[in-house]
């Protein structure tokens, strides 16, 4: 199982739900609003025998000449959007789902999308400042769109649960292949240090909840040996925990 961190770069988010891009050797993080938080936006592609997947897909942004960032990322790695056979939601928050599709076209013509049926509807319905439904509105109806339920199997390998907490439908999931198991708890464990410190977030749905999971993840996780990815860190997106 190979794993490939894409990050998108560093950001301060506030309380407009505003995502601004943060220099991290020039600018100084009280300079911004207060409360801002820094975050890393960073999807993941995980390389096993049978698949080429994505977890979450990044704010969607394009470069100067009109590229994708995401499909600049993936082919930095020797990889085409056309090779992406899965793409696995934790939650269609923009910063996650905004490189579902652009213009009204999916981004991976190949990939099949995994989004929880609750979310996806929740989504359509709730367009603002943290849902975008132009961001993932290209897969209403589509064949290349798969709805989830609360817990189940893909292929005999991935396993999804739906976690709530962050979002009243966000999921997390794990990637078992040769005894290795990946885990990847989207924005209920975005970064190793909340999974360390037990803490309530105000920006969760259910900020108890999420505390409660991320110490269960961290607990069995650190027995088993999950490596563990963290959307939002800067210093640590993977983490194994091999290495306690």
């Amino acid at each position: 199982m190979q794993i490939i961190p894409l990050s998108e770069g560093a950001f301060t988010v506030d309380k407009t739900k505003q995502f601004i891009p943060f220099d991290l050797e020039k600018e100084q993080l009280s300079e911004r609003t207060r409360g801002s938080l820094l975050v890393e936006i960073q999807p993941f592609v995980i390389v096993t025998g049978k698949d080429i997947i994505l977890l979450d897909t990044g704010l969607g942004f394009t470069d100067y000449s009109g590229q994708l960032q995401i499909h600049n990322n993936l082919r930095k790695n020797n990889i085409e959007p056309g090779q992406v056979t899965k793409v696995l939601m934790s939650h269609l928050h923009k910063d996650h789902a905004g490189g579902i599709s652009h213009s009204g076209k999916l981004n991976f013509e190949n990939a099949t999308y995994y989004i929880n049926k609750q979310e996806f509807e929740y989504g359509l319905q709730n367009n603002g400042s943290s849902y975008i439904k132009e961001d993932f509105e290209a897969l209403k109806d589509s064949p290349q769109l798969i709805l989830l339920n609360d817990a189940g199997e893909i292929d005999n390998y991935i396993k999804y649960e739906m976690s709530n907490a962050h979002c009243p439908f966000h999921q997390v999931f794990w990637v078992t292949e040769k005894e290795e198991t990946t885990f990847f708890g989207g924005d209920v464990a975005p970064q190793l240090q909340q999974m360390k410190s037990r803490f309530i977030a105000k920006y969760d749905h259910d900020g108890r909840k999420s505390m409660e999971l991320r110490r269960a993840w961290w607990e069995q996780g650190s027995k088993e040996k999950w490596t563990f990815l963290f959307y939002h860190d800067i210093k640590n997106p993977v983490f194994t925990g091999a290495s306690l």
